[in-house]
């Protein structure tokens, strides 16, 4: 166990990161919560699993790319991303197909289907968060953004700088 720093400025430091280490927790189990997947992600033939819908996120970004940019863009191991596509493949939400420039390049698309689930889910999404974000003044709206977006490019340089090549 890490022994608690004796200095004040140093304890603060250290509660605060312990706080928001502990929010950080609570907000990845609610959001994996099943009550709340079975909304987000619906239930029955329209199900879809929150790495699914991940992959549906970046596909829906572009007309199409090539695995590896894929894999760059969902922050995972190309045989991870490969693995995805070929389970929404067989789900009929993606396709591979010949490069447009280089045919010998695959690329990967989102379907007419993934497109409608993505859609879907991203209306859910939106209900969401309006719903949470009632919570806050119109005010604090920006900063909270503007935190959330510098604590994401913090997480990953923080992984960069403690990932072995």
């Amino acid at each position: 166990m890490t022994e608690l720093p004796t200095d004040p400025r140093q304890r603060e430091a250290y509660d605060l990161a312990l706080r928001i280490a502990v929010a950080w927790r609570a907000i990845r189990r609610g959001a994996s919560a099943a009550g709340l997947r079975d909304w987000l992600y619906a239930t029955g033939d329209g199900t879809i699993e929150q790495g699914q819908m991940d992959t549906l996120d970046v596909l829906a970004l572009q007309p199409s790319w090539r695995m590896s940019e894929l894999a760059e863009a969902l922050r995972v191991d190309p045989s991870t991303a490969t693995r995805a596509v070929d389970r929404m493949e067989k789900l009929g939400y993606a396709e591979r197909r010949p490069g447009k420039v280089d045919g010998r390049v695959v690329e990967v698309v989102i379907t007419e289907s993934g497109l409608e689930i993505y859609q879907q889910v991203v209306a859910r999404r939106v209900e969401l968060m309006t719903g949470i974000l009632h919570a806050y003044r119109s005010s604090e709206l920006p900063v909270l953004a503007d935190l959330l977006e510098r604590f994401v490019v913090a997480t990953d340089a923080f992984v960069a700088s403690h990932t072995t090549p």
